[in-house]
């Protein structure tokens, strides 16, 4: 690779020493209406969407539908308390990669025990704690960017030279998203591993929804032997 790209990789590095993350005290301490809370997520988080002047952190729509899917607890009287935005900040950086049922199993159960509970461990506790991990996190990822950076350098020596720069991008992109693609994989598997009690067995709703899919599914199955026995007669 040539000199730009080692610029590439200065501005790649660069950029991650720019990743902030909202701190508590950033949040302020009177409950919102929803308008202040769309406008306080997109001044605190501009900076982490791919295009600024266009994409939306957050809208309406989607903090309704949040409400919808139990990912978030109603607002009392139309206004967002301090605990609500932390949680839209958690499901921010979670919904790139999670889908909603997944995201609901990682976070009703810290809802359910730690939201409003009036102790001193809070859900605030669990969002300082949580973060807390950035710096050392964003360190190991720099040293991380920059292995498979200059890996992807000595690839496809063979390739056409007027190929050579793109195919060696393309290389760093795959080393990246691989790296992605198993780490969801790992957390898929964590979140799957959050529905059982540490003994093994299912949650109440677990069972219950297996039970009523294993009823879904044996009903299912006898209306297509029906509906088979139907047409051989037919025949």
């Amino acid at each position: 690779m040539t000199i730009d790209h080692n610029d590439l990789l200065n501005s790649i590095l660069a950029s991650l020493d720019r990743i902030r993350h909202i701190k508590p005290e950033d949040i302020p301490g009177i409950d919102l209406y929803m308008d202040q809370v769309t406008t306080f997520m997109d001044n605190g988080l501009r900076a982490s969407v791919r295009y600024p002047q266009e994409d939306k952190v957050l809208t309406k729509t989607m903090i309704n539908n949040y409400a919808k899917n139990d990912l978030l607890p109603p607002p009392v009287k139309k206004k967002y308390s301090k605990e609500h935005v932390l949680l839209l900040i958690f499901i921010y950086y979670y919904k790139g990669i999670l889908s909603i049922g997944d995201i609901q199993k990682l976070l009703n159960p810290i809802t359910e025990r730690f939201f409003q509970n009036g102790e001193e461990f809070n859900l605030e506790s669990i969002y300082r704690e949580a973060f807390s991990m950035e710096e050392a996190q964003i360190k190991a990822l720099k040293e991380d960017v920059t292995q498979k950076f200059r890996t992807a350098e000595n690839t496809f020596s063979d390739a056409p030279e007027d190929s050579r720069e793109f195919l060696r991008k393309f290389a760093f992109i795959c080393a990246l998203g691989f790296d992605v693609y198993i780490k969801r994989l790992l957390i898929e598997k964590l979140v799957d591993d959050l529905t059982e009690h540490p003994d093994g067995k299912k949650t109440e709703d677990e069972k219950k929804k297996h039970s009523k899919d294993d009823g879904q599914n044996t009903q299912e199955k006898a209306e297509q032997q029906e509906n088979g026995k139907k047409q051989n007669k037919k025949e």
